[in-house]
């Protein structure tokens, strides 16, 4: 098994995973084809819909098939088929953890219906009493600790919703943007599912790799991945994106954050919380207990024994100013609040 694991494969993954004689996996991320028109490479996205979900049953039966006991499925998908999605994970014995709506910016603009400005994203277990979820990796910090310094807040922080609206479509624009691939997903929203439903040294599967996103933020994070993929064009690509990946040390100087003492793991999970915190990092900078709380919520989310000092996010953050556009400002509740504590 070893010699295709953290490997790309150019291959139809139905008939590929059908040939794994057993469970693998212990998180599958899938982001099929919404059968909504898109060109891709090697698939034109547009086929009866009976057609159309019995090829949903059968590559959702071998992603299954070759999940571990403990594994977690999530699948993202439009309007369109979502509720045969539900319906499927239930026929092949999956148990629904969330049905969690992402909400982003930058909609997707119509003439005669409202703006399109969500995917579906379903979380399956496989075994509805063991699976991996480790909650410390996704809390927040909440209000009671952000603004009215209750004594009652948790100082783990909380748990987020199943509305995720801090994260954008990877636009044309972005940094981000591959370029080469229509459909991109976020890395940090990648990352989100990574560290919460996988440990380090765990198998992610992505039967429709696309543009490489789970493969890259699995590496980031210290997980191994297998990618499937039938264009040759979008694998070939993928391994460009890979090989410049350098993983434990300081990001080379093509990355956005290069200025940061912090490896690629720990700049990825900051790009996380800056974005899901939702608290524009100027502010942070500007206001040093809430740096404080920051530094704290980030060390408890790294939960790898180590403390990161305020001063140690200092770098980044400055970098984040300019990374993230659009982030809200302190409110002057919040600012007052701060100011009042001793």
């Amino acid at each position: 098994m070893n010699e295709w694991i953290d490997q790309l494969h150019c291959v139809d993954c139905i008939e590929w995973l059908g040939r794994i004689d057993k469970p693998f996996a212990d998180l599958v991320f899938a982001d099929p084809p919404f059968n909504i028109g898109y060109q891709y490479d090697k698939y034109r996205d547009r086929v009866r819909s009976e057609q159309y979900v019995a090829w949903t049953q059968d590559w959702m039966a071998q992603c299954v098939r070759v999940l571990k006991p403990h594994g977690s499925l999530y699948i993202a998908i439009g309007d369109e088929y979502a509720a045969h999605i539900r319906l499927i994970g239930e026929e092949l014995g999956l148990s629904l953890r969330n049905w969690i709506i992402w909400h982003y910016t930058f909609g997707q603009q119509t003439k005669a219906k409202f703006a399109r400005a969500h995917t579906h994203i379903f979380y399956f277990v496989y075994d509805a009493k063991h699976f991996t979820f480790n909650d410390f990796a996704v809390r927040i910090p909440s209000d009671r600790q952000l603004i009215y310094n209750d004594r009652r807040a948790d100082a783990r922080g909380k748990m987020p919703d199943d509305v995720w609206s801090q994260y954008s479509r990877v636009c044309g624009t972005f940094k981000e943007r591959c370029g080469w691939h229509p459909c991109q997903m976020p890395e940090i929203l990648l990352a989100r599912i990574i560290s919460v439903s996988s440990n380090p040294g765990d198998i992610v599967l992505d039967p429709f790799i696309g543009s490489g996103t789970t493969a890259m933020a699995a590496k980031k994070l210290g997980r191994r991945f297998v990618g499937l993929d039938i264009s040759e064009n979008y694998v070939q690509n993928i391994h460009k994106r890979l090989s410049d990946l350098d993983i434990g040390s300081k990001p080379k100087p093509s990355e956005n954050l290069f200025d940061s003492e912090l490896n690629c793991r720990e700049i990825l999970e900051l790009q996380r919380l800056y974005v899901e915190i939702g608290i524009n990092a100027a502010e942070v900078l500007n206001q040093p207990k809430l740096l404080s709380l920051y530094a704290k919520q980030f060390s408890i989310r790294m939960n790898n024994g180590k403390e990161y000092p305020p001063g140690d996010l200092v770098a980044c953050l400055k970098e984040l100013t300019t990374w993230i556009p659009r982030k809200q400002k302190v409110s002057s509740h919040l600012q007052s609040s701060l100011s009042a504590q001793p």
